[in-house]
């Protein structure tokens, strides 16, 4: 029959976010093919703690798994930092044939040395400004105080656009925004509608700087407890949820900028992105420079 297991799944996105409904689907799906044995609960919206909290807990296996930012990974597992250089990617197609690659998989393991095991990547669409006013060329972003996250690759880019860049936590922008704390923030369109950040910046510029991930991640100290079939039903799962999350993000995406367009007012720009690639080639240049590993990844996802 096998060995029961009981997992928690803490993040910090709201419950109607779609990747938090991706992870529902991985919770049904092991659950459905244990038997029962095996129940994942899910604790959302920040309840367990900060992205960063949680990760800790995980690392000590007092909380089993998280969904977390690669930006936020970094930071306990420098490799996955390449997936937030920004311009990486050409496009969403370009970061899906990574992340589905040999490349990908390697990325995931990476943190396995730090008690954190990569399962699976969920969509979390690309990275564009959103301010109080519109950002059309890197000399808008001079000076603005941007929200980023706690991620050195995010600072940096900031950096070189000019910007000043302000780490803090998600649950804490909205009020920062509306209280002019800081200018602006960068994330995708769900941070307009699903944590209505929309309703205090109204002007969405689409740079799409970065592709990040959001990643699931599983307790290395709980995952070497499991039996190898338990291990494959998980990773199983997460595959299945990984599909079933990208369309689904997909068709919210769509409903998501209708809704910030005409229940938020907020206004849309297609910027030149070539100005912004520009300034943030340094940044290319100093992940290369970390060794021959970090530039033989950065240049097969070029090509791929």
């Amino acid at each position: 029959q096998g060995e029961r297991f009981h997992l928690l799944l803490a993040h910090n996105l709201a419950p109607d976010h779609p990747v938090h409904l991706g992870m529902e689907h991985f919770a049904r799906l092991t659950l459905e093919r244990s038997g029962g044995r095996i129940t994942v609960t899910l604790y959302p919206s920040g309840q367990l703690g900060t992205e960063k909290e949680v990760l800790e807990l995980v690392q000590l296996g007092a909380i089993t798994m998280t969904k977390v930012s690669s930006l936020s990974l970094e930071s306990f597992s420098p490799l996955v930092g390449i997936l937030n250089l920004p311009f990486l990617f050409r496009d969403r197609e370009h970061n899906f044939r990574v992340l589905d690659s040999a490349v990908g998989d390697e990325l995931l393991a990476s943190s396995a040395n730090v008690r954190l095991r990569g399962l699976t990547y969920f969509d979390a669409g690309d990275r564009s400004f959103y301010a109080g006013r519109p950002v059309l060329t890197p000399a808008d972003v001079v000076g603005l105080k941007i929200r980023v996250m706690g991620s050195a690759t995010a600072i940096r880019m900031m950096q070189l656009l000019g910007g000043s860049p302000t780490p803090m936590p998600y649950g804490e922008v909205y009020t920062a925004l509306q209280q002019g704390v800081i200018d602006g923030a960068e994330n995708n369109v769900t941070a307009l509608t699903v944590n209505r950040h929309g309703e205090v910046a109204k002007h969405y510029s689409r740079v799409q700087h970065i592709f990040a991930p959001d990643i699931l991640v599983i307790s290395e100290v709980v995952w070497g407890r499991m039996a190898e079939a338990d291990q494959q039903l998980i990773r199983k799962s997460s595959e299945e949820a990984k599909q079933f999350q990208r369309e689904l993000w997909a068709k919210k995406l769509v409903e998501y900028e209708r809704m910030a367009r005409e229940e938020m007012g907020v206004k849309f720009y297609d910027p030149d992105k070539t100005l912004f690639q520009r300034l943030v080639q340094p940044l290319h240049q100093e992940f290369e420079a970390r060794g021959p590993e970090w530039a033989h990844l950065i240049q097969t996802i070029k090509a791929l």
